[in-house]
């Protein structure tokens, strides 16, 4: 029935409009169009190359968030979490994004307000130049990167890139930081993750050899340690002490 009514107040608003077009002929209609044309001046060709460097930025932007910030860290431990409770949809995967987007934006707010100072806004005020920005920019997230990256991973990246040894850190590309990065990170959400399945395959383990010794081998033992595991998790105060351990590992 809703969807009747809405159906027929469109249909209503369309006859009207189109009755009062007719009625006055001379309202003006929108139109809208590219256009497309050669140009002699460097400096069109020079903002025509910005903005097309810019879509690209943008388009990558959300690979760019999840690979060089403390988000890729964050839902790993979270998705380990799930699985060592055994709650199954609860909570929702879409739930444990937002939650590791917003624990990623508290902990990366002091170097991205230290880009924002050095590259952003001077920019902006037209005091440097783009490279200059990229340069400014680029060594607070380098630094951030640096504090995870094990040393072993970015010794692996430079040799499969036959890269010599760099005598400091200003000498190492950022194309073999961020892979180095990545992939210390999933080597500490893993590890992280591996110390949260523990109590909770103690309970299940406890919970089973009970049931076996009761004679009670056809209660699936995941469905009576579910509730002690939810328990535990609770009294322990569990989210407390995940998120403040994965925030305080950035340190």
């Amino acid at each position: 029935m809703k969807n009747f009514l809405l159906t027929g107040i469109i249909l209503i608003s369309i006859f009207t409009v189109s009755v009062k077009a007719q009625a006055n002929p001379t309202i003006p209609l929108p139109s809208i169009g590219i256009n497309i044309k050669s140009s002699d001046k460097p400096e069109d060709v020079s903002v025509t190359l910005q903005i097309l460097f810019l879509m690209t930025i943008l388009s990558v932007a959300p690979s760019l968030l999840i690979m060089t910030t403390s988000y890729l860290r964050t839902i790993i431990v979270f998705h380990f979490l799930k699985n060592a409770l055994g709650t199954q949809q609860m909570p929702p995967s879409q739930l444990l994004a937002g939650i590791a987007l917003f624990i990623t934006f508290f902990v990366m707010a002091p170097t991205w307000n230290k880009v924002y100072d050095d590259a952003v806004k001077p920019l902006m005020d037209g005091k440097i130049k783009m490279q200059e920005a990229y340069d400014k920019g680029i060594e607070p997230i380098r630094n951030f990167m640096f504090k995870s990256a094990r040393e072993e991973d970015i010794e692996l990246f430079a040799s499969l890139a036959n890269l010599k040894r760099p005598k400091n850190r200003s000498e190492l590309p950022t194309y073999i930081l961020i892979p180095a990065f990545i992939l210390s990170e999933l080597r500490i959400g893993f590890i992280m993750g591996f110390f949260l399945f523990i109590p909770f395959v103690m309970v299940d383990m406890i919970v089973s050899s009970i049931l076996l010794s009761m004679g009670m081998m056809m209660i699936p033992p995941m469905m009576v340690s579910l509730p002690f595991k939810i328990l535990l998790f609770i009294l322990v105060d569990g989210w407390n002490l995940v998120v403040g351990s994965l925030i305080r590992s950035f340190g």
